[in-house]
């Protein structure tokens, strides 16, 4: 399994690869081969699960190994997405320019080396990302300078970080602690999104998992609060808040309160209400793996494609609640529903289901998590 991932990270490190960010599609070759070994690592890992959950493993190599395969494609370039020069940008609008990235777009400083490294079709966009990721791509983009590796590996290496902090934090959360490290720390798309792609998707993971596992240590307050500051990195995180707060003590509710008040009231000092309406702009864009896009293949009208994701939305959003008021707040389940009904959904938005699964302990929630990763696996590998 870490054999191949790091082939892969070879083959996406190549002269001439499509696979590593910005580079030019010549042949299928380097795309082709990088596809059949992510999709192998894949398959070991799924085979690696079958065996630690029937026979459990030794915790501390476990964990070795999730180090080694999450840090692994630091070794190579940015892959499949140019998102990490996005955040460099709006970090520099806000600690070089003085200005916000709410409100103005990368496009608007064209001399500054940030925006050159933007992906064309984003340069007109403005940040669709929470504000206190935000206000950390600043910090990030005053240490990076004016150098676009060096901003990269950065953003790489903070996801990587969290990464293996998912990973261990979802060994103290479940019961079958070897098993929940593997299913986080051996997948190799979170490895290839998070140390490959610099994602933020974990930086809102790692937030998530801690809030649960204060919770489960009864430190209610701080764990309500760290769930309002995932959602602050980014805003599905809050989509998924009711499931976990349909039961939840008291303690929860304040935290989580007392924090979106603390957090709204910066937020808004810093950069004006438009912070708060700004990621709706990513509904309106549309990826060929959601399931409004599937329809829309089947010939079904857009109106109504999205109209029949929404009500599917709306379905297993009814059905989730009565589950959590039941006791059983399926994140998990929550996540893959959020993802799969989306008009706009991108192969590293499959580490949130999975990231949840991992410490659930529901079964369905697992299948359905790996599912969708298998899925998304060759979305965006340029063919």
């Amino acid at each position: 399994m870490a054999t191949t991932l790091a082939a892969s990270i070879a083959v996406a490190s190549a002269r001439g690869s499509p696979v590593r960010a910005g580079g030019v599609e010549r042949s299928d070759t380097w795309a082709a081969l990088f596809l059949a070994l992510l999709a192998a690592s894949f398959g070991l890992y799924l085979g690696a699960l079958l065996v630690l959950r029937s026979r459990g493993g030794n915790l501390t190599l476990v964990c070795l190994l999730a180090v080694a395969i999450q840090l692994a494609p630091l070794a190579g370039p940015l892959l499949l997405s140019r998102d990490a020069y996005s955040y460099w940008a709006y970090g520099r609008i806000v600690a070089s320019h003085h200005r916000n990235p709410f409100t103005l777009a990368p496009a608007r400083f064209p001399h500054d080396p940030s925006t050159r490294a933007v992906a064309r079709a984003w340069r007109r966009q403005v940040s669709v990302y929470g504000p206190a990721f935000t206000a950390a791509s600043a910090g990030l983009g005053q240490l990076a300078k004016r150098s676009a590796e060096t901003a990269s590996f950065l953003f790489r290496a903070a996801a990587a970080v969290a990464g293996v902090g998912a990973t261990l934090l979802a060994a103290m959360l479940a019961r079958r602690k070897a098993y929940a490290a593997a299913f986080i720390g051996w997948n190799p798309l979170l490895a290839i999104s998070f140390a490959g792609g610099g994602h933020n998707d974990a930086w809102m993971l790692v937030l998530l998992l801690a809030s649960l596992a204060l919770v489960a240590q009864r430190r209610d307050v701080v764990g309500g609060a760290l769930w309002i500051l995932a959602g602050a990195i980014k805003a599905p995180a809050l989509l998924i808040l009711p499931l976990q707060l349909l039961r939840s003590r008291r303690g929860v509710w304040i935290g989580a309160a007392v924090a979106a008040i603390a957090i709204v009231g910066v937020a808004t000092a810093a950069f004006g209400s438009a912070w708060m309406t700004s990621v709706l702009r990513v509904d309106q864009q549309e990826s060929h793996y959601g399931l409004p896009a599937r329809l829309q293949q089947l010939a079904v009208p857009a109106h109504i494609s999205r109209a029949l994701a929404y009500a599917v939305l709306a379905g297993g959003a009814l059905w989730l609640g009565r589950e959590a008021l039941r006791g059983r707040p399926r994140l998990a389940l929550g996540a893959a529903l959020l993802l799969l009904t989306s008009p706009w959904v991108l192969p590293w938005y499959s580490t949130w289901p999975v990231a949840l699964a991992a410490v659930a302990e529901d079964g369905a929630g697992e299948v359905v998590a790996l599912a969708v990763a298998a899925y998304l696996l060759p979305d965006r590998i340029p063919f």
